[in-house]
């Protein structure tokens, strides 16, 4: 059995710990390993290694992806899917482990729909995919959040400042909850409710009046600023150019939040985005292991010929679900666990 291993869309901590746990696994059972590299491009461009023990040694505290990543979409390449079938069956592999999020796996649904033999490993650190408590990556990303939130207040403080730490969290705002609530921030913003200047400025002037010069707002990029009194929000665009899977680039939300509390509070305001170091850095232990679980999951799926499957969290067990549920909705913020944090919004 010959096994192909790529990893597509952003970069996440804990995408070596999956690799490494294939190799390993596949390793195991007497089969052999080839890495794609860049995603869904190396896979039409025929551009691959082979795997082995020694190559994956080492590797599981690296941040990042040995194989490299890329947005490729075979589904907007002229005769992609062909293209995609035809190589597969030219360099003998047997079957496809896809990791990635909505996007990577999105085109492996669509793959194993059409006979192709693909599992799925699910990565993203804003925890969106569908049928999984977790993913691999997300608790990273929010320590790295927390503790980046932790070194803004003393400075928010010292200066009676309002900083606004602007987090990923394209339509889901799991980074933005989980760090902010972590970090003790005054208010969270995230894409599942519409932000209204009104109530942002009422907590900022209590706070003022009882002696607390100073406020942290952590913010999703995705979160949108209510119009007037209208229920409608828009989101902040960098720009307006698409990526191959018809995504516009996020960011600067926090930004426009803090013009609009510096002009209506006379607080000076200040935003910082961390963007992508988020992503970077070595994975957290809960990450490695989980990312180590899914990849031996991954192994045992093909095994067991569970084409079109994807490993998933569930409680404390490993369990395989479609691929095509995890991509067809998107895991958003419950009301419940919201509501939770706005207990501390003061």
């Amino acid at each position: 059995m010959n096994i192909g291993i790529l990893t597509g869309g952003g970069d996440c901590p804990g995408l070596n710990a999956v690799i490494r746990a294939i190799v390993k696994k596949s390793h195991q059972l007497g089969w052999e390993c080839m890495g794609i590299q860049n995603g869904w491009k190396g896979l039409i461009e025929m551009d691959m290694l082979s795997l082995d023990i020694e190559s994956v040694s080492g590797i599981l505290q690296k941040g990042g992806t040995i194989l490299g990543t890329s947005r490729t979409n075979p589904y907007k390449i002229e005769n992609g899917e062909e293209i995609v079938f035809e190589n597969a069956k030219m360099t003998g592999l047997d079957a496809l482990v896809a990791i990635g999020g909505e996007d990577t796996l999105g085109v492996a649904a669509k793959l194993a729909k059409a006979g192709f033999k693909v599992v799925g490993v699910p990565k993203t650190i804003d925890n969106d995919l569908y049928g999984t408590d977790y993913t691999f990556g997300f608790d990273t990303a929010v320590n790295i959040a927390m503790e980046a939130i932790d070194r803004i207040h003393t400075t928010a403080e010292s200066h009676h400042r309002v900083m606004i730490v602007e987090v990923m969290g394209r339509h889901a705002g799991w980074i933005a909850i989980h760090s902010g609530m972590a970090a003790g921030a005054d208010m969270i913003f995230i894409p599942e409710h519409i932000i209204s200047i009104e109530s942002v400025i009422k907590v900022v002037n209590n706070r003022k009046k009882r002696g607390r010069k100073f406020s942290i707002i952590v913010v999703a990029e995705g979160a949108q600023i209510s119009e007037s009194d209208r229920k409608e929000g828009k989101m902040i665009l960098q720009d307006e150019k698409l990526d191959a899977f018809g995504h516009v680039r996020l960011g600067g939300i926090s930004n426009v939040l803090a013009d609009l509390i510096e002009q209506r509070t006379g607080v000076e305001s200040r935003a910082t985005i961390l963007g992508h170091v988020q992503r970077g850095g070595s994975p957290t232990a809960f990450d490695r292991v989980l990312g180590s679980r899914f990849g031996v999951y991954a192994v045992e799926m093909i095994k067991e010929g569970k084409f079109g499957k994807m490993a998933a969290l569930r409680g404390t067990e490993i369990i395989d679900i479609p691929i095509e549920d995890a991509v067809t909705v998107t895991k958003t913020v419950d009301d419940k666990l919201f509501n939770t944090a706005k207990v501390f919004f003061s």
